[in-house]
């Protein structure tokens, strides 16, 4: 029944996704390797894709928000949204609050980076290389250039590293858990609040709640695609 559910959960995301003229550029175009030979980026950042009640700073938002850094983006109940930040895509899906870095010539004096906070919530998202730290309450994750999925609630965080390298440690002690370098989802993880029966924090876990059409989708719309599809030059 829960796989069932999530199937027909994974089709009409994928629908949704489709719809419209969200890409802004035909996956993997010449037009895609062009641009970014050019050193021209096309992208802008907004809200790309809104379903059900998305908010920026509170504000109702709709397809072309502009979304800025230092934004925070909430979704209610059954909704979802898609946006554009720089050369990252986020899938933001219902009930959660993500708190979007500041300024780069702010956070990038930081030694780690950029920080997103995922308050609560799941949300998958692609980046290109620079040096990122997603915070949830449970978890550290820093990121340079990759496809990481997450969901986030009090007790634990589940994190999957698509394809990238990260180091995963825990908010609570500060502590580096495990670091994990994958090609396609080998390492996905459970960080918890409090040690389990073993005295550790982490946990392996299944691949969840997230697909490889989804992650091919969000790369294209900013001319990119993940490295497990062929030869993917430019994915990170």
């Amino acid at each position: 029944m829960q796989t069932t559910r999530f199937n027909r959960q994974r089709r009409l995301t994928l629908r949704w996704l489709l719809s419209g003229s969200i890409l802004g550029i035909t996956p993997f175009s010449p037009l895609a390797g062009t641009v970014r030979a050019m050193g021209y980026y096309p992208f802008k950042s907004e809200m790309r894709r809104v379903r059900g009640d998305v908010r920026v700073n509170g504000r109702p938002a709709q397809v072309g928000t502009a979304i800025a850094h230092g934004d925070i983006v909430t979704t209610g109940r059954d909704a979802m949204a898609v946006f554009i930040l720089g050369k990252a895509v986020f899938l933001v899906r219902d009930d959660t609050r993500i708190e979007l870095p500041g300024k780069p010539e702010d956070t990038l004096k930081e030694k780690a980076g950029q920080i997103i906070r995922l308050t609560r919530g799941k949300l998958l998202a692609v980046l290109r290389r620079n040096s990122t730290r997603f915070k949830t309450a449970t978890a550290v994750i820093g990121i340079r250039g990759t496809g990481l999925y997450l969901e986030a609630d009090p007790e634990k965080t589940y994190a999957c590293l698509c394809y990238g390298k990260a180091t995963l440690g825990s908010a609570v002690t500060g502590r580096e858990l495990e670091r994990v370098d994958t090609r396609h989802h080998e390492s996905p993880r459970y960080i918890y609040q409090s040690p389990r029966s073993n005295g550790n924090r982490i946990a392996t876990a299944p691949v969840i709640n997230h697909t490889d059409a989804e992650l091919i989708l969000l790369e294209s719309m900013v001319g990119r695609k993940p490295p497990f599809v062929g030869n993917a030059k430019g994915a990170y």
